[in-house]
């Protein structure tokens, strides 16, 4: 194909103007090789080779707009062997990144332009996020001081649970500027809202547009139907206040009904939230994310990590976006605002 268009680049000018399509074509296919160019040389570091990591690596290689991705755990060639199950897939999904693995060895991640945290246990059915943090605490702690002991400059997303209290600690262990330590939990929980209403609605998720702000709890997230809409529509329009409270709630639990429905914790919807983001740091697009970062004086609230809408580009977090909440939100968020201090508390003992 390319070198058909080759042909059609070296035509006369006059030629060129009356074959309209394969000038066209030629445009694309030079634009997309300056893009895609531009966008080589990057190493994406995801720490943790279990369902939720191996998932996020193959969203981002499928992608196709990094070089690399390094996994990195510490079970003894476990790392290596989910890289290579994910290499085989690259002839059939059409991707160029290279995915390699590692035991624990920090220096195959060095000179990483971002890095996913994922490490620690999954939810068990009947467990809380929170009950997590005396495990997963240590393991993030050390996994954080690895990353930026080899990639100083590199943004950090922080999956593993309970989320808040995690992307707290990572700030806590590396002393990083704000802007590189990032929670993941929000992205997610807007997916989950937009699931519960497209399915209310009877419409393609594409079409609806909502998110969830707070803490990545089953308590402590709060879906913004107010704000919710169908292609620019509030959803108000469409669906009761009753109806949109169901969706509310089914939301909040949705992480709790995937453990119970499979006996351990969610790995595509995580897995692709963490892609989204990583996508949205390294392409540069300045989309916004609810996600969970540090509040220094925004929303009422300083020294916590809990979610709130940002920009995401090259330099991780590009500005926090306040929006004006009602009188009722104020509260619900305050209330998840307590709920992860207190769970913060626990890491400060």
């Amino acid at each position: 194909m390319l070198q058909t268009e080759l042909i059609y680049y070296q035509k006369t000018k006059s030629q060129i103007k009356r074959s309209i399509i394969p000038s066209i074509i030629i445009k694309f296919t030079f634009e997309k090789i300056k893009y895609k160019y531009k966008l080589y040389k990057m190493k994406i570091t995801v720490v943790g080779a279990g369902a939720v990591g191996a998932s996020c690596a193959e969203y981002i290689a499928i992608k196709n707009f990094a070089s690399e991705v390094v996994i990195v755990d510490i079970k003894e060639s476990y790392a290596e062997g989910k890289a290579m199950d994910l290499m085989q897939t690259a002839s059939l999904n059409g991707f160029d990144t290279k995915i390699t693995g590692s035991t624990n060895d920090y220096t195959k991640t060095a000179n990483s332009t971002i890095a996913v945290i994922t490490s620690g246990i999954p939810r068990k059915p009947g467990m809380t996020r929170e009950e997590l943090i005396g495990i997963n605490a240590g393991m993030v702690k050390t996994v954080s001081e690895n990353i930026i002991k080899y990639s100083p400059e590199a943004v950090i997303i922080v999956v593993s649970n309970p989320m808040d209290t995690m992307t707290y600690l990572a700030h806590k262990a590396t002393g990083l500027p704000r802007n590189q330590i990032i929670g993941m939990g929000g992205a997610l929980d807007s997916a989950r809202f937009k699931y519960r209403l497209s399915e209310a609605l009877g419409a393609p998720a594409s079409d609806v547009d909502g998110m969830v702000i707070g803490g990545h709890s089953d308590t402590g997230m709060i879906p913004l139907t107010r704000l919710a809409t169908r292609n620019s529509v509030p959803v108000t329009e469409f669906l009761s206040e009753e109806k949109l409270n169901e969706v509310a709630k089914a939301t909040m639990v949705g992480g709790a009904t995937l453990t119970g429905m499979l006996g351990t914790s969610a790995w595509y919807a995580p897995g692709a939230a963490v892609s989204a983001m990583v996508q949205a740091i390294a392409c540069d697009t300045k989309k916004i994310f609810p996600c969970s970062t540090l509040l220094n004086g925004e929303y009422g609230l300083n020294d916590i990590c809990i979610g709130v809408p940002v920009v995401l580009g090259k330099n991780g977090i590009e500005k926090i976006v306040e929006i004006e909440l009602s009188a009722e939100e104020k509260e619900k968020f305050a209330n998840s605002a307590a709920a992860v201090k207190k769970t913060n508390s626990l890491i400060e003992s």
